[in-house]
């Protein structure tokens, strides 16, 4: 089954490569046909060659699969290979099962839309991107796939580009995550030269014998991959790109956000964390980016009148909780959280879509109201992804990944303060997951819908609805049985966790309890708010306070306005006053001859016969001279 590992990454690529050939001629159905197809064979082969991978583990816990040498070049032999371990199989389960949930949604999402084969075209090339990232052997390969994912972001968020606004928001995305993009292009340099070698796991070996902890060239090739995760997803100070990517149609979101590009930056670290291992002051700056990211995320959440707006920030958030989890070493807690974040964010945006197709594109969460009776399957499952995004307690996979994220933390050394940041970004997420609950299916039902969900739709809300819930049972903590199955298998990734001497099970117990009351009290406060006293939050916003910080917060706390001032106008005011430059003087020289060519030649066609018989026996008589003479 192992040998099939090809096939994963290669089906939605084929599909893309159908599509994008042959689409503009084929009928609607075998559009949907190609492109559901292909990501869906993806997915079963990816279950055949996980079941095969834990039934019959490999030597060293991990396979690698080499299909042929990509360049040879001075000893520089990287391969078009694939390598699978428990990380990398966790992360391709997500990517193709929950992309074919949400190209199955797509198929009755986009029906009416002229672009349908380009779109399939370019979610399947997102697909094939993010699993030749995940699957990469080295990290050239890696970068492929990475650049892939950024392509296919800026085709999705401008895919009705007739808007300008879609445009300059897939512009917007392209050139922030480029950002990030060149600082882990200079960090593979880096690597290459001090290690004589991308090949990631030859790679980690080679730090880990060669480079001190703390050594100058680990910490510089930390913070530079740490700058390409940083663009891919969204954190500090990076992450003004996410919420305009919102242009792109919802399951493009639903796709960004959940299973592919946003995820990628996480991926990164995971796979090289020996690497920033060797780095720890860079780690704590990851725990103290993610951390800082949650809370600035979770407060902007708070204050955002757009459904498609409040889930891009609050998955901006909860990434800074993966990455508070990297920061203080805990990866598999931050693997386990991107796979139940993976379920409930998909859902939600999915949920999310039904309801804005339903209400004619209709985005503004207080134009909605209402529709729990109206969209019954819809309400359901978006209160079910609501509230493994609030982490409840007990019933939700989001109360496990986020507690055990908050236990890591906790016992982490000196990390109190980032603890207490997590518990407060948990209030924080309980009160905008449950304000988008109420603010779209409570209330007066005052709509006429102009569509309601057909079973393409409603069958991935369902799935994903049912392992919003089960999902995180797979890991349990000590004081509700100690179950560690997804921790032990990822021990073949990452090795046996450090011991510790953590706190014991009545601490434990302590530090869920604070969790429990975090997510409760925030679900009170948002009922409260929004749904028994709907004027307090208006009043509040009014306040002499509150009006400022809404306003700070509802704007992503300025950063676009500060990138503005900083980069953008003088970029712009340089470009104006050197558009005579010396560099411009070539091309306009060699426009301007060509013009003087056309101007003079154009003077000759007089329609005259005369003339032309003129010039014939002229051109004859100056030939039949030269040959002569030469």
């Amino acid at each position: 089954m192992l040998a099939l590992l090809w096939l994963i990454p290669t089906l939605p690529l084929a599909g893309f490569l159908i599509l994008a050939l042959a689409g503009a001629r084929l009928p609607r159905p075998v559009i949907a046909g190609v492109g559901v197809g292909s990501v869906g064979l993806a997915a079963l082969v990816t279950v055949l060659v996980g079941a095969g991978f834990i039934s019959a583990p490999p030597a060293g816990e991990a396979y690698t699969q080499i299909l042929w040498t990509w360049l040879d070049v001075g000893g520089f032999r990287p391969q078009i290979a694939f390598y699978l371990d428990p990380l990398a199989l966790v992360m391709i389960l997500v990517v193709t099962f929950v992309g074919f949930l949400i190209h199955l949604y797509s198929t009755e999402y986009m029906i009416d839309d002229p672009g349908y084969s380009r779109f399939f075209a370019a979610m399947n090339l997102f697909v094939a991107s993010m699993l030749v990232l995940v699957l990469a052997d080295n990290l050239l390969l890696l970068y492929l796939g990475w650049e892939g994912v950024g392509l296919c972001s800026y085709l999705l968020i401008g895919f009705w580009y007739t808007e300008p606004a879609n445009v300059r928001a897939a512009r917007k995305a392209f050139i922030v995550t480029r950002v990030g993009d060149t600082a882990m292009a200079i960090g593979l340099f880096l690597l290459f030269a001090s290690l004589g070698t991308l090949q990631i796991q030859e790679m980690m070996e080679a730090a880990s014998e060669q480079w001190a902890v703390g050594s100058a060239p680990a910490i510089a090739a930390a913070a530079l991959l740490l700058g390409g995760a940083v663009g891919k997803s969204g954190q500090l100070p990076l992450q003004t790109w996410l919420p305009d990517a919102m242009a792109g149609p919802t399951p493009v979101s639903a796709l960004i956000h959940a299973a592919t590009m946003v995820t990628a930056g996480v991926y990164l670290i995971a796979r090289t964390y020996i690497i920033f291992s060797l780095a720890p002051t860079v780690l704590t700056i990851v725990a103290v980016i993610g951390a800082v990211t949650l809370l600035m995320a979770g407060f902007s959440a708070l204050v955002q009148t757009d459904i498609k707006r409040t889930l891009a920030y609050s998955t901006i958030s909860q990434i800074g909780y993966m990455f508070l989890a990297l920061g203080v070493g805990a990866w598999t807690a931050a693997i386990f959280h991107f796979m139940t974040h993976a379920f409930f964010k998909a859902l939600l945006f999915l949920a999310a879509g039904v309801v804005i197709l339903a209400l004619h594109h209709e985005q503004d969460m207080f134009k909605m109201g209402g529709l729990r009776r109206q969209l019954p399957v819809t309400f359901w499952s978006f209160l079910l992804g609501a509230a493994s995004l609030a982490a409840l307690p007990l019933v939700t996979a989001g109360f496990y990944s986020k507690d055990f994220i908050l236990y890591e933390v906790f016992i982490s050394e000196g990390s109190l303060w980032l603890w207490l940041a997590g518990i407060v970004g948990a209030i924080i997420t309980a009160i905008y997951a449950f304000r988008m609950v109420f603010l779209t299916f409570f209330g007066e039902a005052n709509h006429h819908l102009d569509h309601r969900p057909g079973l393409p739709m409603k069958l991935p809300l369902v799935v994903l609805a049912v392992l919003s819930i089960i999902g995180g049972f797979v890991e349990l903590p000590a004081t509700l049985g100690g179950l560690h199955l997804f921790s032990d298998f990822m021990e073949g990734a990452f090795g046996p966790p450090a011991e510790t001497t953590g706190p014991a099970i009545r601490t434990e117990l302590l530090l869920q309890i604070a969790s429990v009351i975090a997510a409760l009290g925030g679900v009170y406060i948002a009922y409260l708010f929004y749904r028994q006293r709907p004027a307090l939050a208006g009043q509040l916003a009014n306040s002499t306070l509150g009006r400022p910080l809404h306003r700070l917060w509802f704007i992503g706390w300025g950063f676009d306005w500060l990138y503005d001032r900083l980069f953008v106008r003088p970029y712009y005011g340089l470009a104006q006053a050197n558009k005579d430059d010396l560099i411009d003087l070539l091309p306009r020289g060699i426009a301007r001859l060509n013009q003087a060519l056309y101007y003079g030649l154009s003077r000759t066609q007089t329609g005259n016969i005369r003339l032309y018989a003129l010039a014939i026996a002229l051109g004859a008589v100056i030939t039949i001279g030269l040959v002569v003479l030469l």
